[in-house]
């Protein structure tokens, strides 16, 4: 495979100027979930100028093709995510985004662009295996109930149904010129919560004329630390944080309502369930015992993340000899989530961390910030290394 990867490394070399001006211009126009019309627009017309034709359209605003070998194989799927997040820019460049208020902050603009770069590369080397690879370029990545979800539903799985689905995300963390794998659970489940806690609202002077929800709200988001540190299995990694607290507007009147939101995450199915459910008693029977009551609404998000253990360690091998083992490193459990896990409880998976700190440049930002940008070298490993992988999983 030697004279394949050094073919690969060239085309890379080759494209990456094109990939380059793709990535900034997707990164200038960057739209939110479920709103990506004009970015699917572009990917389209970007593969029609590789001369890949049979593009179709999924779930509105996502894409998707197939594209074959020389002879008949297995099935492998490459996923890149493709909207943005809302976001205000504060990065000063040439191609800051140009849509107030939504930027890709999450490097969904690389994910795209390296995934195009993939698709040039590969569709010049189809003589070099045999099987499909099918191309998903999908939306909303970003908002429940998640773009990967949706898709599954409306048949991304099938026809043809792949035997493994690779996926690719930007590391921060990571220098640019590394990747990282791990193999097993990687990625934690996340679930919304919103507390509603409502009693009855007075005068703060007046305390025995009403039902304090700031109160019963407190109680309620001490009490419920101990679903993680008192309830939970300390072998099974959990979170739970609340991140937002609405109620009252002065400081001498008691409202009627108090509303919390947070997020729940772990990494077991089951105990997902059990401390949902604990969750919702546990609020209830403070907002109770107080006088008030608590309607606890939770929307289901993402299950957590698991790589297969064989794919994985195959990928791993595979990206050793593409850029040298000093340069694939070992990534420890994430506590984000990120819905390319529905994905891998269908179909044996491989979520991977593309390096794209450069502390020399000053390119150190983490993922979400206003911010964020990539050290761009990074789009050369990241469109030859999936090209790569995808050839040396349909060959072996």
């Amino acid at each position: 495979m030697t004279d394949l990867i050094q073919e690969i490394k060239s085309l890379s070399e080759k494209y990456f100027e094109e990939i380059l001006e793709t990535r900034r211009h997707i990164h200038a126009h960057p739209e939110l979930s479920f709103q990506e019309n004009d970015t699917a627009d572009f990917i389209e017309k970007k593969l029609n100028e590789f001369g890949i034709k049979d593009t179709r359209r999924i779930a509105d605003t996502g894409v998707t093709f197939c594209l074959n070998g020389k002879g008949e194989g297995k099935t492998i799927a490459l996923r890149a995510d493709i909207d943005a997040l809302p976001i205000h820019e504060a990065n000063d460049i040439d191609y800051k985004s140009q849509n107030e208020g939504v930027m890709h902050a999450c490097g969904h603009d690389v994910h795209t662009a390296n995934l195009l770069g993939a698709a040039k590369i590969l569709s010049g080397l189809t003589d070099h295996f045999s099987g499909t690879i099918k191309f998903i370029f999908q939306p909303a990545e970003e908002k429940s109930p998640g773009g990967a979800s949706i898709l599954i539903k409306e048949g991304i799985l099938k026809n043809p149904a792949p035997q493994r689905i690779l996926g690719q995300h930007v590391m921060p963390l990571i220098p640019e010129g590394k990747v990282g794998f791990r193999k097993g659970k990687y990625m934690a489940s996340a679930d919304e919560v919103y507390l509603t806690v409502k009693g009855k609202g007075g005068h703060a002077a007046m305390p025995e004329t009403f039902v304090d929800p700031i109160a019963i709200s407190s109680q309620i988001i001490v009490a419920l630390q101990q679903v993680v540190s008192r309830m939970a299995n300390p072998k099974i990694p959990s979170v739970l944080s609340f991140g937002k607290i609405a109620g009252g507007n002065v400081n001498n009147v008691i409202p009627n309502e108090v509303k919390i939101d947070g997020t729940f995450r772990t990494f077991n199915e089951e105990w997902r369930k059990q401390a949902l459910q604990k969750i919702r008693d546990i609020s209830n029977s403070i907002a109770t015992s107080m006088g008030g009551s608590c309607d606890v609404h939770i929307a289901p998000g993402y299950p957590f993340l698991v790589n297969d253990e064989d794919y994985t360690t195959k990928n791993i091998e595979a990206a050793k000899a593409y850029m040298g083992a000093e340069n694939v490193v070992e990534l420890d459990l994430w506590m984000a989530a990120e819905d390319f896990a529905f994905y891998t409880h269908e179909v044996p998976g491989c979520f991977y961390r593309l390096g794209t700190r450069n502390e020399e440049k000053g390119i150190v930002s983490g993922v979400h910030t206003p911010t964020f940008n990539i050290d761009e070298n990074a789009l050369k490993v990241g469109m030859g290394l999936m090209a790569y992988l995808a050839i040396n999983e349909l060959n072996n």
